[in-house]
């Protein structure tokens, strides 16, 4: 018999839809937005940022596990900006990095999503 139900709407995975093209729309803004800042002479990190972002999101709807190691290379990345822009102020730290964040809490609970896919 032929499975007509699509990866995309069993156990969580219209969820992982939905987040990997929230990040491909807003990692699409981020990196225009990046990529003027750079012609203008600013800092890189908004560009490489978005890049990640989209990155994540077509992963993210690829259903490959590697979307999670992408969004924490961007991760790890916006905290060493984030320190390396405003040192140890944790009320400055706080804007750089909780959207960040709360993306990566939904990513890695994207996990066994992802995993049920192997």
């Amino acid at each position: 018999m032929t499975d007509i139900t699509s990866h995309s709407t069993r156990g969580g995975g219209w969820a992982v839809t939905l987040l990997g093209w929230i990040c491909i729309l807003l990692g699409a803004i981020i990196f225009a937005l990046g990529v003027w800042l750079i012609a203008l002479g600013g800092s890189w990190y908004y560009g490489l940022a978005g890049a990640g972002l989209v990155v994540t999101g077509v992963l993210l709807n690829m259903r490959s596990m590697a979307a999670v190691w992408v969004f924490l290379l961007t991760w790890g990345g916006t905290v060493v900006w984030a320190f390396w822009e405003v040192g140890m102020d944790w009320w400055a730290q706080l804007p750089r990095l909780v959207a960040p964040t709360l993306i990566l809490v939904l990513v890695l609970l994207c996990i066994p999503a992802l995993a049920r896919r192997r």
